[in-house]
């Protein structure tokens, strides 16, 4: 795999997840802490959803408290889902369950090999639930923390 720092100027990574208020925000805000505190510059970073059901909606307020339990930063963020645009720029696609996957191969005639799994390179995870849905905010932030430094490490 090309290392952060050979690719393309700047790397675009878009984190997808249903609504955009939950894990793929998360993901965002995350990854973007990741990258600040590693000092690796020259990535682009987004989140995005894969319905219309929470467009313009801040991060649900339980995965507020979740990540700033976890100590991440995060900003105001206006839920938006993903265009074929965001898409074409896009080195990496990452989302967070099967049907999300299936969601995009409906969005995206053109699926190419960009959209994997946030779990790709972490074997013990093989999803990232819904919160919004199970109420376990803090066991998603740790998986998709889990998930993170995994990326990190096979993109590095």
């Amino acid at each position: 795999m090309l290392s952060l720092l050979t690719m393309k100027n700047p790397l675009s990574i878009v984190f997808v997840c249903h609504g955009n208020v939950c894990r793929s925000v998360a993901a965002e805000m995350i990854f973007k802490q990741m990258l600040r505190e590693r000092g690796i510059e020259g990535v682009s970073v987004c989140s995005r959803a894969t319905s219309r059901e929470e467009i313009g909606h801040d991060i649900y307020s339980p995965m507020k408290r979740a990540l700033a339990r976890k100590g991440i930063q995060y900003d105001y963020h206006q839920a938006r889902q993903i265009s074929l645009q965001d898409y074409e720029k896009a080195d990496h696609v990452f989302y967070m369950d099967d049907m999300n996957r299936r969601n995009l191969e409906y969005m995206i005639r053109d699926y190419k090999h960009i959209i994997q799994p946030i779990f790709a390179y972490t074997p013990s995870i093989n999803e990232i639930e819904d919160p919004w849905y199970t109420d376990r905010f803090d066991l998603v932030v740790d998986q998709i923390t889990r998930c993170l430094e995994d990326i990190l490490e096979a993109l590095s």
